[in-house]
């Protein structure tokens, strides 16, 4: 076989074999069969044989079992094992014996819910069909209608058919079965608000006197038990069993090699997955390369035609964005063999059939367990050998998978988190709800107390949303709810992207939430929509603008932000090993100061820009830590500590005014005079690389600069404290710990809060108001994430920092490592 005859070739190849840091072999796996039922309905002798089926797995019969034993169930097995027929099973054979009763199944994509109308049709005798935003007006009666299967994704319920109910009485009046596929999907704000959307549709089912059935799906995560029941309030059984066959899978972990092992810079990722895709297309093994973004796609895709004939169509990329119809003709293909290589972003992690692949290159970490398996298990849909790599980036999460596989392997699934409750979310979904039925008085919300509910229902009141009259709440506020709340975020104003062309015509193409704006889409932002590169020309907050020109360049941007955060509430706190704990309520305010440009390819530091925008204020939990005195104490005996604020020294002022006479109150870079408030001196040599501050403050050392040039010095030429570099750990080793990704947290190192007694402080705070959870996680484990980030920073091959560990330091300055892991052997004793 072409797979293994590769896989042989790469064990004899030092330039792929040095760099496979984990080859793990899972065996086969044997099927577990049980008979079908024997009261199926008679149709199923027809639709067995289309699909192949003779005996049912063990997992499909126990659902079986549980859905007519009247229970909720949800089946938590991996990529290929049945998942679907499991659930259709029970529904289709109700809805064959009782002519009257309807099931909606909710799928997190538009694309899931039409492939999966695909097969429903082509296997079983029902009227089925799918109803989203590309449903045409004209069909949409008689889809409400005639179809006993309404197939459709949270967006459309939230916005285009609960606020619409009385068109849909029939269809709610029957309804017997909701089937929620891949729950695991509905974590944080998203999952929060489907939970609440949930709430909704279980009111407007009692309303009609339905009480539906729930069968929900997922692929294998650490709580799906306790996740169903917050999905849909009521007990919920859980079949976990996989008893599905599976060919043989080899799993690579391929770490790129080390190009500068000064500044520990690896080959690019990118590049190495190209290579190795490259050489999968010449053995003609099929195969899928997830990338992390649409760029990537298009990036990994050009790079992979230097080698391949795309003429022919054995190479496509796939992400949304394309067309319905150009993804339906992939995914075709895909299943035909005709197409060998694709190239894809998350958007084919999900369940559409794309037939059997042979490998899977996952381009970087997915930044879950579960998400890492599910992108796996693309691969292997027989029982055919089989290949998983995952080629891991210079980020530290990354880093530390690529020598602790054992992470991936024998741990457990992270914990997706939701909170239905969270106050943002929650009020908002009351409003739509009132909107759908009036309230009486008494009633509840979901699992809130009949005096909870009341407290909202009063506040909504007073606000003129809605009107009290008789003992029930009427909505009485324009138009509906639902239309101005976007369930994948917490913000209630968007931003509208417009694209200005040359002739200066307006095109609106897209829109963000207002919080993420100033990050996202400040001045001179590279902003990707649809594969085409925009720069920000302007963005106008006041007015909730934002205007793009096209842009040809070859790097992105990241932001630069400064922070300041204040304690609000202490929850929870502890003395832990050389450093006090804490989780609560903090005030974090945030504000764009400038941006730098990044190259692509090499994620060099083209430049950096400086930027005037009005601050943001965020309220959200959060988990911090304080150094003890004798903790700081000690890494000063032993010359590891450089955190403290700097000392100038008493004559600072006197100095300073010398240098500006020397320099003529210009900036020494760019030649601007500037008033003497807006120069800044600068030390040459940091500071903190002199024993003294006298020999720091002479004179040849010091040189004045704008505030502008002086930031771009000040990354030439720093010194990394051990302080900063642990946050920059933390950080990116976090999500490891959580469901989430690392732009769910927000970290800020601090050498002296107020809050904190004036002690060195790290803080991780969720980017979500209220917070979902992630920090009383991250409390509760300290010890373990501490402990891991010093295993990290300890196998790292680099000298004094690197972006795969603490962080880079300047060019001339140092990094900060040692200082790093000083204070993490403090912390971990």
């Amino acid at each position: 076989m072409s797979l293994r005859r590769l896989l042989n070739h790469w064990r004899a190849d030092p330039s792929v074999a040095a760099h496979i840091t984990t080859w793990k072999t899972l065996p086969k796996r044997k099927p577990e069969y049980a008979p079908p039922p024997g009261d199926l309905h008679p149709s199923f002798s027809t639709s067995f044989k289309k699909l192949g089926v003779k005996d049912l797995f063990k997992h499909q019969k126990a659902v079986w079992n549980m859905i007519k034993n009247g229970k909720n169930v949800a089946l938590v097995t991996g990529t290929a094992s049945g998942k679907t027929l499991a659930y259709n099973m029970p529904v289709v054979d109700t809805l064959l014996k009782h002519e009257q009763r309807r099931a909606l199944y909710l799928f997190p994509t538009k694309a899931l819910a039409h492939d999966q109308l695909t097969g429903l049709k082509s296997s079983f005798p029902l009227p089925a069909a799918s109803y989203d935003g590309d449903t045409p007006s004209q069909d949409r009666k008689l889809i409400r209608q005639n179809s006993r299967i309404i197939l459709s994704n949270p967006d459309m319920l939230h916005v285009g058919i609960l606020p619409h109910h009385t068109k849909w009485e029939e269809f709610f009046t029957q309804l017997h079965f909701i089937v929620i596929d891949e729950m695991h999907i509905y974590r944080g704000v998203f999952g929060s608000h489907v939970a609440n959307v949930i709430r909704r549709l279980k009111r407007v089912a009692d309303y009609y006197d339905s009480c539906p059935q729930f069968i929900l799906t997922s692929a294998t995560i650490g709580n799906p038990k306790e996740l169903a029941e917050l999905l849909i309030e009521e007990p919920v059984s859980v079949v976990d069993k996989d008893t599905s066959s599976r060919g043989e899978k080899h799993f690579l972990v391929f770490n790129p090699p080390v190009i500068d092992k000064k500044l520990g810079l690896r080959a690019g990722m990118q590049n190495e997955s190209v290579r190795l895709a490259k050489d999968l297309f010449s053995y003609d093994v099929q195969t899928i390369l997830f990338a992390r973004s649409r760029k990537s796609v298009e990036f990994i895709r050009s790079k992979m035609e230097d080698h391949v004939d795309s003429s022919n169509q054995a190479l496509r990329a796939y992400r949304s964005g394309y067309l319905p119809e150009q993804r339906r003709e992939i995914e075709r293909k895909l299943r035909q063999g005709v197409v060998r290589t694709v190239v894809a972003t998350t958007a084919l992690e999900l369940g559409i059939d794309i037939g059997g692949m042979d490998a899977s290159i996952l381009a970087g970490y997915p930044g879950t367990i579960a998400g890492t398996w599910q992108q796996a298990g693309r691969a292997g849909r027989s029982q055919k050998p089989s290949l998983s790599i995952l080629v891991t980036s210079s980020n530290p999460l990354d880093q530390f998978l690529a020598h602790h596989p054992e992470y991936l392997f024998e741990r457990s699934p992270e914990h997706a988190l939701i909170d239905p409750n969270n106050l943002l979310i929650l009020i908002k979904h009351i409003r739509c709800a009132a909107f759908e039925l009036p309230f009486q008085e008494g009633e509840r919300y979901g699992e809130l107390s009949p005096g909870q509910t009341l407290e909202f229902l009063e506040f909504l009141h007073s606000g003129g949303s809605l009107h009290y009259s008789e003992e029930t709440y009427y909505w009485m506020d324009k138009g509906y709810p639902a239309s101005d709340i976007s369930l994948r975020t917490t913000d209630f104003e968007q931003v509208f992207i417009s694209l200005i062309d040359q002739i200066g015509k307006k095109e609106t193409i897209g829109t963000i939430d207002k919080k993420s704006a100033d990050w996202m889409l400040h001045p001179g932002a590279i902003y990707l929509h649809e594969g085409r590169v925009y720069k920000v020309k302007e963005l106008d907050l006041e007015n909730n603008q934002a205007n793009l020109i096209d842009a040809d360049d070859d790097y992105y941007t990241e932001p630069i932000k400064d922070t300041k955060v204040e304690c609000l509430s202490v929850l929870k706190d502890k003395k832990s090993s050389g450093c006090h704990i804490f989780q609560g309520d903090l005030s974090v305010t945030k504000r764009v100061v400038g941006f730098k440009k990044i190259n692509w390819d090499h994620y060099e530091v083209l430049g950096h820009e400086n930027l005037d925008l009005p601050p943001t204020e965020l309220k959200t939990a959060g988990y911090w830590f304080s150094l003890e005195k004798k903790t700081i104490q000690n890494l000063k005996s032993s010359g590891d500590w450089s955190s403290s604020p700097l000392d100038y020294g008493p004559d600072w002022e006197s100095i300073r005014s010398s240098v500006l006479d020397r320099d003529q109150r210009k900036c020494q870079s760019c030649g601007k005079v500037r008033e003497d408030s807006q120069l800044h001196i600068h030390h040459k040599k940091p500071l903190r690389s002199f024993q003294t501050v006298k020999d720091a403050n002479r004179l040849n050392n010091l040189i004045t600069l704008c505030p502008r040039c002086h930031q771009r010095a000040e990354n030439v030429v720093r010194v990394k404290s051990g302080l900063n570099g642990l946050s920059f750990l933390l950080h990116h080793l976090a999500p490891l710990f959580l469901m989430c990704d690392r732009h769910d947290l927000g970290v800020h190192a601090d050498p002296g809060p107020d809050f904190a007694n004036n002690q060195p402080t790290v803080v991780l705070y969720e980017q979500i108001p209220a917070g979902l959870g992630f920090s009383q996680r991250l409390f509760n484990s300290h010890n373990e994430l501490l402990s891991q980030a010093l295993r990290l920073v300890s196998q790292c091959p680099c000298e004094d920092g690197c972006p795969s560990c603490v962080g880079p330091g300047g060019e001339l300055g140092s990094g900060g490592k040692s200082e790093t892991m000083a204070i993490l052997k403090e912390l971990t004793q």
